[in-house]
């Protein structure tokens, strides 16, 4: 038997090259280490191998990215684009998309259900600016989802849906796979910009590129990623970087001088501002001023120009008295809006001869063939113009202002008798939360007043779908928003029978720990359609439903729970939930309004 051999390994910083020296070695590669400890085998004796550990780290690290799988690689590029967080429920189909995760890059929010998922991902869009992501499973978690995606699409919010798919059969047949549906792509096709089941793993880099390109430059919608289950385990060897996506087209300089032309004309313009705006609140707010005009926001825009400002009148698009201000003007200019049926409710609204449209959408444009339209950035268009506009007179300043609070103080001139109720409700919520606790609502009829009403002072402070009008967005969205940015409370509005479509998300926000009110507006009843109903002598079929017992469910579900016994104490039960740590439910029957 031969003599023993003993090999002693260290690692060391970078150090100049060097020979054998006494016996010693310095190694240089990962190649150089299986060679040093084989010949060491071979040749009785003793050697120290010492390494350098910067190559240790190269080189290991190479082989682990020859080792990287797609979902991984998949993770790391949604990371190098800014993604924090991912909302998901790993199934069979898609843990392999949760392999990436374990770095720690990016964030995973499991709800309780994907459609409670998709509406946070919304929530957290609007609230942040950033894309919400959603990772989900073949079939039923596609489909789960498509409701929030309906909603992002409707109202323009950007979200990546990322989800596996059954690979295709060679004959082309469904062979009653798990999870299988026909076309997965086909099913979220009319709810995206752009839905594409990819064909091989070198083209996930550019589909991802793609959906941000939307986001950053388009109008944002939602993209949805098909992956072959077989692909996201493949093994990758490139390194997929993230591309800087485009800036949005810009007007010439010969649209913005027409505009210019056409505002120095008119004796009575109005500025009618969307979504698209809520980037660039100082730049709509410059503009509004040059042109001394009326500023009417969609629900989207609220808050871009502030409550207080003189030239604001506010969400009221389908209050008669704003429709006719807006009827006697001689110029409109829309920025970033659709102006869809849900912002106005009146199809035969009769708009100003002469129109300038601005949006980054080539259908909105193509509607409005007689007016100036251009597909452009609407902030950058407000910017430009207003530097080419020379500053109004003090007399036109005070008309217009005074026209302007006019509108203003008739916000309530048309009111029914449940605005008026719904209104006692909104004046102490506007009076005692504050412009930093963002709001969230749900489709409940005490909303429909306040988004088109009551005043908002910053832009997204208060989200709605306003869109596909869906229920159930208000507590999972006020969850996306909470974690948007942890530090600031978040409201959420919703009706009883709307909380019970996503109330298993109660107990996310308690395991998250997050600063959540849900004020649940309680009137035992899915009360708009039975208010339908009654007016087109219809019978109250199916719209009141047995209630459970709402503070014994919060409670369960870990939150602080109570109801609001006296009405002339709602102001202090709001301020007490917002000082309370963790998520309150505080219910408000209407009958205590009353």
């Amino acid at each position: 038997m031969g003599a023993a051999t003993a090999i002693w390994i260290t690692c060391t910083g970078p150090r100049p090259e060097s020979d054998f020296v006494d016996g010693n070695s310095t190694v240089r590669d990962r190649a150089s280490i299986f060679h040093f400890v084989a010949n060491t085998c071979l040749h009785p004796g003793s050697l120290i191998a010492i390494i350098h550990r910067s190559q240790i780290h190269t080189k290991i690290q190479g082989e682990n990215m020859s080792k990287t799988t797609a979902g991984e690689a998949l993770v790391n590029l949604l990371a190098d684009y800014g993604v924090e967080l991912v909302f998901g429920i790993p199934g069979t189909h898609s843990i392999e998309l949760y392999r990436g995760l374990e770095c720690g890059r990016i964030r995973h929010i499991s709800p309780r259900h994907e459609q409670g998922g998709g509406f946070m991902a919304d929530g957290y869009a609007r609230a942040s600016g950033k894309p919400g992501v959603c990772f989900v499973i073949t079939g039923p978690g596609v489909t789960n989802l498509t409701t929030p995606m309906g909603e992002a699409y409707m109202d323009s919010v950007p979200m990546l849906v990322i989800s596996p798919v059954n690979d295709p059969d060679p004959d082309h047949v469904n062979r009653g796979r798990l999870h299988e549906i026909t076309s997965q792509a086909a099913v979220t096709d009319p709810i995206t910009a752009f839905s594409i089941t990819i064909a091989d793993a070198s083209e996930i880099p550019d589909a991802v590129a793609q959906a941000f390109e939307v986001f950053s430059s388009a109008r944002p919608r939602p993209v949805h990623i098909n992956i072959p289950l077989s692909i996201i385990p493949r093994e990758i060897t490139e390194v997929w970087q993230a591309v800087v996506p485009g800036a949005p087209n810009r007007a010439g300089d010969g649209f913005i001088e027409d505009v210019a032309i056409a505002v120095q004309s008119s004796v009575q313009s109005v500025l009618v501002i969307g979504g698209g705006t809520t980037c660039g609140a100082d730049q709509i707010q410059r503009l509004a001023e040059k042109i001394c005009c009326p500023v009417i926001s969609t629900v989207a825009a609220r808050g871009v120009v502030p409550a207080d400002h003189p030239l604001n009148v506010g969400a009221q698009l389908r209050a008669p008295y704003v429709q006719e201000a807006l009827e006697a003007s001689d110029l409109a200019i829309f920025l970033g809006t659709e102006f869809a049926q849900t912002d106005h409710w009146n199809d035969g609204l009769q708009l100003p001869q002469t129109q300038v449209w601005v949006n980054l959408c080539p259908s909105v444009l193509d509607q409005r063939q007689s007016a100036l339209t251009v597909q452009a950035d609407c902030i950058d268009f407000a910017e430009r113009l207003a530097a080419k506009l020379a500053q109004p007179g003090h007399e036109t300043i005070a008309r217009v202002q005074g026209f302007c609070k006019s509108l203003r103080q008739n916000h309530r001139r048309d009111f029914d008798g449940n605005e008026d109720l719904h209104w006692k409700v909104l004046e102490v919520i506007r009076d005692t939360v504050p412009d930093s606790v963002t709001i969230v609502s749900d489709m409940t009829q005490i909303a429909y007043t306040a988004v088109d009403y009551l005043p908002m002072n910053r832009p997204n402070q208060w989200l709605h779908p306003t869109g596909y009008g869906t229920l159930g967005y208000a507590l999972p969205a006020a969850i996306g928003a909470a974690l948007a940015d942890e530090s600031k409370p978040v409201l959420a509005i919703v009706g009883d029978a709307g909380l019970q479509y996503t109330m298993q998300e109660l107990t996310l926000a308690s395991e998250l720990g997050l600063k959540i009110v849900v004020l649940l507006w309680n009137n035992d009843a899915l009360q708009q359609i039975c208010d339908d109903m009654d007016n087109a002598g219809i019978a109250r079929i199916g719209v009141v439903q047995k209630n459970p017992d709402f503070l014994a469910l919060a409670k369960a579900c870990h939150w602080a729970a109570w109801a609001v016994a006296d009405f002339n104490c709602f102001s202090s039960d709001l301020e007490r939930a917002l000082d309370t740590e963790g998520p309150v439910l505080i219910m408000l029957d209407q009958d205590t309004v009353e």
